[in-house]
């Protein structure tokens, strides 16, 4: 087993380093927003991933999932040989940290990224029903495996489309972007319902951990700001400085944005490498709660 944890590790930096060249040869239209204007005031160029730090970044994450996904997945998908599993996870690893760097960079998620993991999906699809899923029994009917991957597609992206249409309705504002509900869409295609469940939890939790201290951190400026505005000899013209200053930001330079892209890939990616260690630690669950087929 040495031997495959280290072509698992080279396999692994050499993807993330592959990464950086295929991002920096993206069409610009990929990385930017569906109404971009380059006449805009605002326009910017997108950003690119860099050798350093990206790429490093990048190598070192695929390097890693590709490592931890041979430890769990050792006896369900490689000693029981299933190689269609492990192509799924071979191909999704890396289309999940380019949608990290995307919506890190630019905050975007491309549509073609989330087709490509519908894509995968699909074939994850076809891989339980011909090598079978841990998450049932060699007896159930062929379509349960069939309906739980529709159904948590249907329902992850249904749920981030309920908060959007929410938000806009009686807040007034954009709740979650469509790039976030397009790739919830298409992980829940790799996840299924009981998949989803771990994907909204990793990422929920892991974005708490930025979000709070980005809020705390924008509360700090704001005060800050209200204090120059008082104290100087003409406040309304520096208020109106602060919002020409806040106007002229391109979005993806928001500094109060937190992209919640890279959460989702990183909830998607651990059920994925780790489906097998979560099903036997959910499996008395299941059985309890009578959904285990």
């Amino acid at each position: 087993m040495t031997f495959i944890y280290i072509i698992a590790a080279l396999t692994g930096i050499a993807m993330g380093l592959l990464l950086t060249f295929i991002f920096s040869r993206l069409p610009e239209s990929w990385l930017q927003d569906y109404d971009y204007d380059e006449k805009a005031p605002n326009f910017r160029l997108s950003k690119r991933m860099k050798i350093i730090p990206h790429g490093v970044i990048a190598a070192a994450a695929c390097a890693l999932l590709y490592v931890l996904a041979v430890y769990f997945c050792e006896k369900d998908y490689i000693q029981t040989l299933r190689p269609m599993h492990l192509v799924c996870i071979g191909l999704l690893i890396p289309v999940l940290v380019l949608v990290t760097m995307a919506d890190r960079l630019n905050r975007i998620i491309p549509d073609q990224f989330s087709i490509f993991i519908a894509v995968v999906g699909v074939l994850s699809i076809v891989s339980d029903l011909t090598e079978g899923s841990v998450w049932f029994s060699a007896q159930c009917p062929w379509y349960i495996p069939l309906l739980n991957k529709l159904i948590g597609s249907l329902i992850g992206g249904g749920f981030l489309w309920l908060i959007g249409f929410i938000s806009e309705s009686f807040l007034g504002k954009e709740g979650m972007g469509q790039g976030d509900m397009r790739l919830l869409f298409a992980t829940g295609l790799i996840t299924g319902c009981y998949g989803l469940v771990v994907l909204i939890y990793v990422a929920v939790f892991s974005a708490l951990i930025f979000a709070i201290p980005l809020f705390i951190r924008k509360r700090m400026r704001l005060a800050k700001e209200e204090e120059i505005i008082r104290s100087s000899d003409n406040p309304a013209l520096t208020r109106r400085k602060f919002e020409r200053e806040k106007a002229s930001v391109h979005f993806a330079d928001d500094p109060d944005y937190l992209a919640f892209g890279p959460f989702l890939a990183l909830g998607c990616g651990i059920f994925a490498i780790a489906e097998p260690f979560i099903f036997e630690k959910a499996y008395n669950l299941l059985l309890s709660l009578g959904v285990y087929f």
